[in-house]
C-alpha cells in the first residue's frame, strides 16, 4: 500500500482535530461544565447530520429490535467518552489526557483477551507493557516515586476509564450481534450510522448532564469564543474528523491508522503551548517514544520462517 498525499491528508487531520478538542476543552473549563459541554456538542452534531442521515431513522422498528445495541455503542462512544473527557481537562493538561488516550492499544487487548476470546501475540503484549509504561511515565509526571506514592490527578484517571469504556466500544464495533451483520444489518452509511449512535448517545450525556447541573454546576458563560467552540468540536472533532477517519482506515487499513492516530499527543503539545502556553515536559516526549514504540512493536509481524 502506497502512502499517497491525499491518504496522509485523511489520516492527518483526524489526529489535529482530535488534539484541538483537547485543547479547546481545557479553555472551555469555567465556562461550560465539562457534562454540559458534551451534551451540546452531540447535540449540535445530530442537528447537523438529521438533514442529511434522516432515512436511519425510518423504520423504527429497525431501531426499536436493536435497542440495547446501540444504547450500549451510543453510551460509551457518545455519552461516557467524551463526557470523561472534557472532565479529565477541568484537572489534567491536553498533553496528559491524549497522552494517556493514546495508550488505547493496550485496553484494546485486554478487553478482546478478558471479554471477546482474543488471545494477544507475544509482540503486542510485549507492546502493550511498553504503552503502560509511558501511561506510567504522564501519571508520575516523570517521577517514578510520585506513580510509588499513587498521587493520581483525578483527571488521568477520568481519562483512562474513558479510554477503557472505547475499547469496549471499538469491539463491540467489531463483533457486532447478528441483526448488525451481513444482510440483516439495515443499510445505513457512515452518517446514519453516526447519527443513530450519537441519538441513543444523547439518552446517557442528558443524565450525565442533570445530574451535573442537579449538584450544583456553574451556568453556562456565554461568548463568541463559546459559540466558536461548539461549532468546532461539532463540526471539527465530530463531523469532520469522523468522515475522514473513515476513508482513511478504509484506504489504508487500521495498522497504518493507528500509527497515525499517535500523532495525537504530538498535536496537543504543539496547540498547548501555543494556544495555552503550556509546553511539554522532557517526560512527555520520552511517554510518547515508549507508547509509539510499544505500538509499532506490536504492530510488528514476525519474519516468516
Amino acid at each position: 500500500m502506497n502512502l499517497t498525499v491525499r491518504l496522509a491528508l485523511l489520516m492527518t487531520l483526524p489526529p489535529l482535530l482530535w488534539a484541538g478538542n483537547a485543547v479547546v476543552g481545557r479553555l472551555m473549563a469555567g465556562s461550560v461544565p465539562p457534562l454540559t459541554l458534551n451534551l451540546m456538542r452531540w447535540v449540535l452534531t445530530a442537528l447537523i447530520l438529521l438533514p442529511f442521515a434522516w432515512r436511519a431513522l425510518v423504520p423504527l422498528s429497525a431501531l426499536r429490535e436493536r435497542a440495547g445495541y446501540l444504547f450500549a455503542v451510543g453510551l460509551l462512544g457518545v455519552g461516557a467518552f467524551n463526557s470523561l473527557q472534557y472532565l479529565a481537562l477541568v484537572t489534567s493538561s491536553p498533553i496528559n489526557v491524549t497522552l494517556v488516550a493514546a495508550s488505547m492499544p493496550v485496553w484494546m487487548l485486554a478487553v478482546g483477551a478478558l471479554f471477546f476470546g482474543e488471545r494477544p501475540t507475544a509482540r503486542q503484549l510485549l507492546g502493550a507493557v511498553l504503552g503502560l509504561a509511558g501511561v506510567a511515565l504522564v501519571i508520575g509526571r516523570g517521577s517514578w516515586q510520585t506513580l510509588l506514592a499513587v498521587h493520581f490527578v483525578p483527571g488521568d484517571l477520568f481519562i483512562l476509564v474513558a479510554v477503557i469504556g472505547w475499547a469496549f466500544y471499538s469491539w463491540l464495533l467489531a463483533r457486532p450481534p447478528a441483526h448488525m451483520q451481513g444482510e440483516r444489518r439495515p443499510p445505513w452509511d457512515w452518517a446514519g450510522f453516526l447519527l443513530v449512535q450519537t441519538l441513543f448517545g444523547l439518552v446517557a450525556a442528558s443524565l450525565f448532564t442533570a445530574g451535573e447541573q442537579a449538584l450544583g454546576a456553574a451556568p453556562i458563560r456565554w461568548s463568541w469564543g463559546v459559540v466558536a467552540a461548539l461549532l468546532y468540536v461539532s463540526l471539527g472533532a465530530s463531523l469532520v474528523a469522523y468522515r475522514c477517519w473513515g476513508l482513511g482506515v478504509s484506504q489504508g487499513g487500521p495498522a497504518l491508522a493507528a500509527f497515525f492516530n499517535n500523532l495525537t499527543p504530538l498535536f496537543a503539545a504543539l496547540l498547548s503551548t501555543l494556544v495555552l502556553g503550556e509546553a511539554p515536559q522532557a517526560y512527555h516526549a520520552a511517554a510518547f517514544a515508549l507508547i509509539v514504540g510499544g505500538i509499532a512493536v506490536s504492530l510488528r509481524r514476525a519474519p516468516r520462517a
